[in-house]
């Protein structure tokens, strides 16, 4: 999320006067949107001199002009939102009631209610330009009874205003739902002006048909409850209701083709309105920007490339220093040999270290979040112990996630305690509810959680008989043995414990509950039970099939750049690495993707990990983040073919694992 708050150089810089830069292009569109418009409005088939003649009178007028003062009031609003909502990671709801939430959260509630301002201002506009019976919201009518002449409330007028609020409401859920406010950055850079021709149809589409949809699921609700928000409008102004017309919410009044017409070519304006400042501030965004590698004064330190890429908190900064790493990896020799280069004096490559540690620490963290994720998994609900050595458990790794079950009684003593998935979640990636693990670990607080998973998660009960160190439900709690020890630090090697080191077993009347906590832990259960049968609850607390595995490549993009900018520097490194600064880290690398590879192949054999995402209709909503794995995927084979490639048989001198040469020996001979 860009927040203004965030007091970095680059965001007042850069990314500021790039939202500038896309709010005032699209003010500067807004006559030539509303003057086609005005057209479709006023279109007159049998009379062309006639309607372009009234087409050119209006656009001059002064209704005209203000109502393109308010509609630049509403890209400024847009703008504001656009800067202050987009993210670069998008939000994955894992449950339909985690989608719910983010729903009804009170800064989403705020957000739709300033759209449904906006999309009545808009719809005034519209309804002002059009003329006609949509004009005001009151006109003149004659009373049946006493035939005095009154003010009427004018109907279609508050119909087009109800519709721009519900189309306003509508393009804020959908923004939840489908993410309008990723950005998502290209694979093939383009210039701004050709990038926005080429999404122009697009755009003008995504319009016309949220437009039909929004104004179709309108006209339904305003044929139940249209009569409601008439009568109040009507009371509160004191306006009355003029009988002799035709009310819209019945069937004969909404089957009104001019209606329909003025209303699907209003909306259309609503959505082109606000998806082109959309387009727009996605293009400007998102535009290359080139970091220096190396700067000549200690002032300008903080905006190299190395120092850039090890940002934290600024992600916009972080992303755009990644996909500059990975186009001058590509395209920039001169670039490169800076990286390469030597630091004076001294003689370090402090340029290519930093670019390395950051890459190797970016890739690093993706493969503890897979191996969290699949211990998770593949624990369902069991605690799974780990053997003592390292090479031991990746071995097994792939069996064990297949499985998910290992057998405790051959599992050896081990002089530490066993290590459940929940302690790889608190000890790895920053605990259980951590901002990586959050979307796909076990909902220990969800009323319909099992108590394997809460001890999974290291949540025991203190009542438990299992709480305390015992890794399995399997294992009885026993009272510890004297001459246990004594033998098994005998045959260890290592001294016996002193008698002041064991522990003693608690009282048994300390571990007995009260009768008040059994009643409520029973009631609490029977609770539990009874909603896990509910079909709504189930529907609503259930996790979706593939929002696991896209919350966990969420912000792949990155990772995919690191590997870019990482494979084509090693390769770059063979012929123009004078100092050989690179093959100081060369095993790291290759251990590194090695291992990457392993974890995601070990993903793509869960569950809905390898289905492929539906295709959705066409809507603003950016929905490449559900292929990311996949691209993932490819970046990440296809590095290590680069590297490989590159230096073919030279690899079997690199100081590597037996078992990472022979995964590597596969990509040599082009068996991957």
């Amino acid at each position: 999320m860009f927040s203004l708050k965030q007091n970095s150089w680059f965001i007042r810089k850069v990314v500021i006067w790039r939202a500038v830069a896309s709010i005032a292009w699209s003010v500067l569109l807004l006559p030539v949107t509303t003057a086609v418009f005005v057209l479709l409005s006023r279109f007159s088939l049998f009379h062309p001199i006639q309607w372009i003649s009234e087409c050119t009178s209006l656009l001059m007028a002064s209704s005209t002009i203000f109502s393109l003062v308010v509609l630049c009031g509403v890209v400024l609003i847009t703008g504001f939102f656009n800067l202050e909502f987009y993210t670069l990671v998008p939000s994955i709801s894992c449950s339909r009631m985690a989608l719910l939430g983010t729903v009804l959260h009170p800064r989403q509630c705020v957000h739709s209610l300033v759209y449904c301002t906006m999309g009545m201002l808009v719809m005034w506009c519209a309804s002002v330009t059009i003329g006609g019976r949509y004009s005001t919201l009151g006109s003149p009518c004659r009373q049946s009874e006493s035939g005095e002449v009154v003010t009427c409330l004018n109907e279609y007028h508050v119909f087009l205003l109800l519709a721009g609020a519900f189309m306003g409401y509508s393009h804020s859920f959908l923004g939840v739902v489908q993410n309008t406010y990723y950005v998502s950055f290209q694979p093939i850079q383009q210039y701004k002006y050709p990038r926005f021709k080429g999404s122009l149809p697009m755009l003008v589409k995504c319009s016309v048909i949220q437009s039909l949809y929004s104004a179709r699921n309108f006209a339904a609700l305003y044929f139940f409850f249209g009569y409601v928000p008439k009568t109040w409008i009507s009371s509160t102004l004191n306006l009355q209701i003029d009988s002799s017309v035709q009310p819209l919410d019945s069937l004969t009044g909404l089957l009104d083709f001019s209606l329909l017409y003025h209303l699907s070519i209003s909306g259309t304006f609503l959505y082109l309105t606000w998806y082109l400042t959309v387009l727009l501030f996605r293009i400007y965004v998102t535009e290359a920007y080139s970091f220096p590698v190396q700067s000549t004064f200690t002032e300008d330190a903080e905006q190299c490339l190395p120092k850039v890429l090890a940002e934290k908190n600024t992600l916009v900064m972080k992303f755009l220093a990644l996909q500059d790493l990975a186009l001058l990896s590509q395209h920039s020799p001169s670039r490169r040999l800076e990286v390469f280069s030597l630091s004076q004096p001294g003689g370090h490559p402090h340029n290519w270290n930093a670019i390395s540690r950051e890459c190797l620490s970016l890739l690093s963290e993706l493969t503890q979040r897979l191996v969290a994720h699949q211990d998770a998994v593949a624990s369902n609900g069991r605690v799974k112990s780990q053997s003592a050595s390292s090479d031991t458990r990746s071995a097994s790794s792939s069996s064990s996630v297949l499985s998910g079950t290992e057998d405790v009684a051959d599992t050896p003593r081990l002089s530490v305690p066993l290590r459940t998935p929940g302690s790889v979640f608190k000890s790895s990636v920053g605990g259980v509810n951590s901002a990586l693990t959050a979307p796909f670990t076990p909902d220990v607080d969800s009323p319909f959680s099992s108590p394997a998973i809460r001890r999974l998660a290291g949540q025991q009960d203190p009542q438990s008989p299992w709480f305390g160190t015992v890794q399995s439900p399997h294992i009885m709690r026993r009272g510890p043995k004297l001459w246990s020890a004594s033998t098994e630090s005998q045959s260890n090697g290592s001294p016996p414990a002193s008698p002041a080191t064991v522990p003693t077993s608690p009282p048994a009347a300390s571990q007995k509950p009260s009768f008040l906590a059994q009643w409520l832990q029973n009631r609490r259960e029977q609770v539990k039970s009874f909603l896990a049968k509910r079909v709504l609850i189930v529907y609503l607390f259930n996790k979706l099939p593939e929002a696991s595995s896209q919350a966990l490549f969420a912000d792949s993009q990155a990772h995919i750049w690191a590997l870019q900018g990482l494979s084509h520097l090693v390769a770059a490194s063979f012929s123009e690495d004078q100092f050989g600064v690179v093959q100081t880290t060369l095993p790291s690398i290759l251990s590194c993707l090695v291992v990457l590879l392993e974890a995601v192949d070990r993903h793509f054999k869960l569950p809905h990990a390898s289905s492929k995402p539906v295709r959705t209709v066409c809507s603003m909503g950016d929905s490449t983040y559900k292929t990311l794995r996949f691209a993932l995927r490819a970046a990440l084979k296809t590095a290590i073919y680069k590297i490989t490639t590159t230096f073919g048989e030279h690899l079997k001198a690199v100081n590597i694992s037996t078992e990472h040469r022979k995964r590597l020996q596969q990509f040599l001979e082009f068996k991957e």
